[in-house]
């Protein structure tokens, strides 16, 4: 064999092995290109709106290529922990949290931590004293919901009004807030009071079995002048009480409530809630915003993003209606 034969046969394995050491360095670098994946813990299904809100956030996620792991905690916080125990477990980029109460987050937020996972808690609250524990917060000011809500009934009424309240889940931050701001404009009329108060637990269903209760304690309600509910499931659910009680709400009853549901529009539209202060559902580009810019190594993250919300009255509920059905 020739000389020349020689060095192609020695050159070819040496050119096959620069060749396969070029595609072993290009693979590490297709690997840092994966999806974000990112598990969300959502308190449940309990309302329209809570519905939207997971619909809201998958879609969101879709649109951006991350990879979402959805997790239904069905109202109850141990589901929530152990939902956030295997997101840990799985090695997910970071975790969003809607918190079903505020209180008993601190060892698994702890864990989350230790792991080097970010944590968004969007929509409820949770009571930290330890703000490293979580990136930021994506929520709307429920305080000033419930403000809003109280100052279109005191302008409504006049200041005069006995008001009945049907609370959301007990120890839920929507439930705390909604309550104390509502609360601090109605102690600003000295006719106004609120005469009755009991969860409802943010359902339709409870929401109307609490109303029955109310009427029966009231005169058939006749003393009532308004419905305060935490939400519009419970609100939908209390009209529906006062009409079998042979009583016409939105009129005999007037009913303010919080989310801006598609069904409040409708009830509106049919004269039988009166108005709602708008829950956005759309919280999840902001928590993704955060925790791409956190993954940037941005640091000026704030604490605390919000959602703000319209007050939404019968003058116009026919049109929103016919924006936001399905």
């Amino acid at each position: 064999m020739g000389l020349h034969m020689k060095f192609l046969y020695l050159l070819v394995p040496l050119l096959a092995l620069f060749g396969c050491g070029e595609s072993s360095q290009q693979a590490p670098a297709s690997a840092t290109e994966k999806n974000l994946v990112v598990g969300f813990s959502q308190v449940g299904s309990e309302s329209s709106w809570r519905t939207s809100f997971s619909e809201s956030v998958k879609a969101e996620a879709a649109k951006r290529g991350i990879e979402l792991k959805f997790s239904d905690a069905q109202q109850k916080q141990e589901n929530q922990i152990k939902a956030i125990r295997s997101f840990i477990a799985q090695g997910v980029d970071a975790i969003i949290v809607a918190p079903v109460v505020e209180t008993g987050w601190k060892p698994v937020l702890t864990e989350a931590k230790r792991a080097g996972i970010p944590v968004v808690i969007v929509d409820r609250n949770m009571a930290l004293e330890d703000d490293s524990l979580y990136l930021t917060r994506v929520a709307s000011d429920f305080v000033e919901e419930g403000r809003k809500a109280a100052r279109w009934l005191m302008e409504a009424t006049e200041g005069k009004c006995d008001i009945v309240e049907l609370q959301g889940t007990v120890g839920a931050t929507a439930a705390i807030d909604r309550m104390a701001g509502f609360n601090e404009v109605i102690a600003e009329h000295e006719n106004a009071r609120i005469i009755r108060t009991q969860t409802g637990e943010f359902t339709r269903s409870k929401g109307k079995e609490v109303m029955e209760a109310f009427l029966k304690a009231e005169q058939s309600g006749k003393s009532i002048c308004a419905v305060w509910a935490h939400n519009d499931e419970m609100a939908i659910g209390a009209a529906l009480a006062i009409k079998e009680a042979g009583l016409d709400p939105g009129d005999d009853i007037l009913i303010v409530s919080v989310d801006a549901v598609p069904d409040i529009f409708k009830a509106m539209a049919d004269g039988d809630t009166n108005a709602t202060v708008e829950l956005s559902p759309h919280m999840g580009g902001p928590a993704f915003d955060a925790i791409e810019a956190h993954r940037q190594g941005k640091t000026d993250i704030p604490k605390l993003i919000t959602i703000q919300g319209d007050v939404f009255t019968q003058a116009t509920a026919a049109e929103e209606y016919a924006k936001r059905k399905q």
